[in-house]
């Protein structure tokens, strides 16, 4: 037989418990009138140093506001004649790639993060633009003769707009990408980017958008930016600026 539940509230029985009731209930609205009372008493007493307070937080805030738009404005324009070579690229860790993919978007205009990590679902770099939408990079850092293959633009096409909501899906790699991925992937709307493209957007420094011919469109309802981009691909460095090797 199931046991039966204890119930620990249950209605008033009977006068008593009845005044009891209005007793408790009516201590418990004194107390709240007495708190919201004395609170109230000392707001006004004290209101001068409650407002400096409140002022001194906004003030606080706006400062940090402006210090922030500041230094991404600076970095912004450090990153606007970012160039990396081939060779420095090569020498990169797969982190590394994925970060230096992300401040190449950065400086071709768009808001970007990268993302990669264990079980990314195919995202290792997000970024948002305001006319050309949400774009996902899955970056595959090789050696200079490794190969992507059509698996990975299967995958990329499975998540980047079911999981990530992209417009736009990019496979970067600083190898090459075989005949058949090629092919899938214009046929399928997975954009690719091999070595010699990577040659002309790092190197040479054309825009991803004019590489891939991407159109311009109205950007997603509710889609705003993404996280703060600006940070350095290279783990070590400190605030040094990116240059070719």
């Amino acid at each position: 037989m199931a046991r039966r539940r204890r119930r620990w509230l249950r209605r008033p029985r009977g006068s008593t418990e009845h005044i009891a009731a209005g007793v408790t209930a009516l201590a418990v609205a004194t107390l709240l009138a007495r708190a919201t009372t004395a609170g109230a008493r000392a707001a006004a007493e004290h209101w001068p140093v409650l407002a400096a307070l409140a002022a001194a937080a906004l003030v606080g805030m706006a400062v940090r506001r402006v210090r922030r738009g500041t230094a991404d404005r600076a970095r912004a324009a450090r990153l606007a004649g970012l160039r990396l070579s081939l060779s420095g690229i090569d020498a990169l860790d797969d982190q590394e790639f994925e970060f230096a993919l992300r401040d190449l978007l950065v400086r071709d205009g768009w808001t970007a993060r990268r993302v990669g990590r264990q079980g990314d679902q195919a995202a290792d770099v997000i970024g948002q633009h305001p006319a050309l939408g949400r774009i996902v990079l899955q970056a595959k850092h090789t050696t200079v003769g490794g190969k992507v293959g059509s698996p990975v633009m299967y995958q990329v096409k499975g998540t980047a707009g079911p999981v990530h909501g992209a417009d736009i899906a990019v496979v970067v790699t600083n190898g090459s990408v075989t005949r058949d991925a090629k092919s899938w992937g214009d046929k399928h709307q997975v954009r690719w980017v091999d070595r010699e493209r990577l040659r002309l957007w790092a190197e040479h420094g054309v825009a991803l958008h004019e590489l891939l011919h991407l159109a311009a469109r109205r950007p997603r309802r509710g889609a705003g930016p993404v996280a703060r981009p600006f940070r350095r691909w290279h783990p070590e460095a400190q605030e040094r600026p990116h240059s070719a090797p």
